[in-house]
């Protein structure tokens, strides 16, 4: 696939018998002989019926999972806490940027230029974490399934503030947030992309505002075959000329990102790697809030691929409204189960995307 992408008596009875013996005794005399009747007792066999062996049933007792990555349970209290979505800058000038190999979660968007990370914390958290930068009222029906996560940003314009504030986000802005949000510049980088914070002070100011999330995506158990077909990666030209690869490593069982040809590494020196990548096509419409500002329709239907060990799966994803989870099939119509672990997300307009198929490297694909 090269093309722009548009998922079970015997009866034993007792015999009587019964036997009449006569016996003659002799002496020459007329006497009459005497009858002896003997009868004996009958014999009786008695049927053993089989003794029957209750079946014995095994009950396997599920191992509690993270919801937002199906790994099993490590740390209880981790478990029960609210996300936080972090919105982090994408420009040249905010890479590398801190967080991302720690996220459960995370979607790039389309904005003005270039793209945008919601990046979705829940198993663990970063210390530092940014550059931050606003948010877009894209980010409402995107993240409202997560129930009642914390919105961790820079701010925004007072159209798209209100619009977070009226919404079932958290606003944890530098405003709103305040001092307790652990808010600083870094020296290494320029503004606006030098904002950053700390998830540890986020989840301390939670104060119970925030809730639980609900899983996201459905996962497969380890023993379950994985259909579509190999893959080398994907490629991708989002808005703004903001181009990235993902290619399979079958050595780390992970999708690696790259920026055009150069290793997108996170500022831990690590390759930024997932174990999913989910292509969404969706609609892009203008923003209420700002004419310029595009904003991603995702609620509704649309063309999926999914990335997942080493393969891609054509299908189709969808969401009832904006509290609804992923739903993701392919042509049959039966789920997609993704690899457990943490999944990135591309909500791509139609044909910003291609698959490099197996046996073909990157560069042999021109971008899209």
């Amino acid at each position: 696939m090269t093309t722009p992408m548009n998922t079970r008596r015997r009866s034993l009875f007792g015999t009587l018998i019964a036997a009449t013996i006569a016996v003659s005794c002799g002496g020459g005399s007329s006497e009459s002989a005497t009858t002896t009747t003997v009868t004996t007792t009958p014999e009786t066999t008695t049927t053993v019926e089989p003794t029957t062996v209750p079946e014995t049933t095994t009950t396997t007792i599920p191992v509690p999972v993270m919801p937002l990555t199906g790994l099993p349970v490590v740390d209880e209290a981790a478990a029960i806490r609210p996300a936080i979505v972090a919105k982090i800058d994408n420009h040249p000038g905010a890479r590398p940027q801190s967080g991302l190999n720690n996220a459960d979660i995370v979607y790039e968007e389309n904005v003005e230029k270039w793209t945008r990370f919601a990046v979705v914390f829940h198993t663990n958290g970063s210390d530092p974490v940014g550059p931050l930068r606003s948010g877009r009222t894209q980010d409402i029906d995107l993240l409202t399934s997560l129930n009642r996560p914390l919105l961790l940003w820079s701010g925004g314009n007072s159209s798209v503030t209100s619009a977070i504030n009226k919404s079932e986000l958290v606003n944890m802005s530098a405003s709103a947030a305040s001092n307790g949000g652990g808010f600083f510049r870094s020296s290494d980088k320029k503004a606006p992309h030098n904002l950053y914070s700390k998830t540890t002070n986020i989840w301390a100011l939670d104060a119970g505002r925030g809730g639980t999330p609900p899983p996201q995506f459905a996962y497969r158990a380890a023993t379950d075959a994985v259909g579509g077909t190999d893959v080398t990666g994907l490629k991708l030209t989002m808005d703004g000329s903001m181009r990235a690869a993902w290619q399979w490593d079958a050595a780390s069982a992970k999708f690696l990102r790259f920026h055009e040809s150069k290793v997108h590494s996170d500022a831990d020196g690590n390759q930024v790697a997932f174990d999913n990548v989910v292509v969404i096509v969706c609609e892009y419409k203008v923003s209420p809030a700002d004419p310029r500002s595009p904003e991603a329709q995702t609620v509704g239907s649309g063309v999926a691929w999914v990335f997942t060990a080493g393969k891609v799966i054509e299908g189709t994803w969808s969401r009832a409204d904006n509290h609804a989870p992923w739903t993701l099939t392919d042509s049959t119509g039966a789920a997609i189960g993704l690899t457990a672990g943490r999944t990135w997300v591309e909500l791509i307009r139609d044909e910003q995307a291609v698959v490099v198929p197996a046996g073909q490297t990157l560069d042999a694909i021109a971008w899209p």
